[in-house]
């Protein structure tokens, strides 16, 4: 994510850098070229309103809106918010899949790890909920070991949890009936690592048009409200 991070915030800032400094000037020029009542396009006047509300509210609205953000962070840091926030994570469609595609390959490959050094089955489960990145799983899993604790099979629980796939509940019954969790996770783990690693290839080449799409609609926007309206004006006054 740091290719559409840096190009989404230079965009941003380029953006309100336009409507600070650049718009004025422009609105200068149109009201110099046809009045102050010169008729404009809805999207040029859209822009002029716009700039000038940055530059008249912005000197208040820009500070909230970064005193907000700083407290949405910190919530978000604090057990309640975290949980919040990953319990959002996991309903936004692209995002949800490849969450808990990287989770199931990490709770497959540090419960093998585990489980293969002779570590027990819900000890195993504590450790491996507190490195598996979700909130949300990890209290699945802790609610899991209560039920394995009371003499259900692991594989039976996860069979109902709505973020572990049904392949997954199966093979850990495999692994249960032969003795060989270990060695059947460790498979699951390089079947999801690998369907990672094809979901964030893919997210990648998707980014990039998308960016560049949006960087180009961006500036012919701002390009088609500001030159279009001043060459009818320039055509206008030179008629006159």
């Amino acid at each position: 994510m740091t290719y559409p991070t840096v190009i989404l915030s230079v965009t941003v800032l380029a953006f309100f850098g336009i409507m600070y400094i650049l718009m004025p000037k422009i609105a200068k020029i149109m009201t110099d070229l046809g009045g102050p009542n010169a008729k404009l396009p809805v999207y040029t006047q859209a822009l002029l309103n716009f700039s000038t509300f940055c530059r008249k509210e912005g000197i208040i609205l820009f500070p909230l809106i970064g005193v907000g953000i700083s407290f949405l962070l910190r919530y978000i840091k604090t057990p309640k918010g975290k949980y919040q926030y990953h319990a959002l994570m996991l309903r936004i469609p692209v995002v949800k899949d490849l969450i808990t595609k990287v989770a199931i390959a990490r709770f497959a490959r540090v419960f093998s790890s585990l489980m293969s050094a002779g570590v027990g089955v819900l000890d195993a489960l504590a450790v491996t909920g507190g490195a598996i990145g979700n909130k949300v799983i990890e209290k699945e899993l802790a609610a899991a070991a209560i039920e394995v604790k009371e003499g259900k099979q692991l594989s039976d629980v996860l069979a109902k949890s709505p973020h572990f796939p049904k392949i997954v509940s199966q093979m850990l019954a495999v692994g249960e009936e032969t003795g060989k969790t270990d060695v059947v996770l460790i498979k699951v783990a390089d079947f999801y690592e690998e369907e990672v690693g094809v979901a964030i290839d893919g997210l990648a080449s998707v980014i990039e048009p998308v960016m560049i799409i949006f960087l180009g609609a961006g500036v012919g926007l701002i390009a088609a409200s500001v030159m279009g309206p001043i060459a009818n004006l320039s055509t206008q006054v030179g008629n006159n």
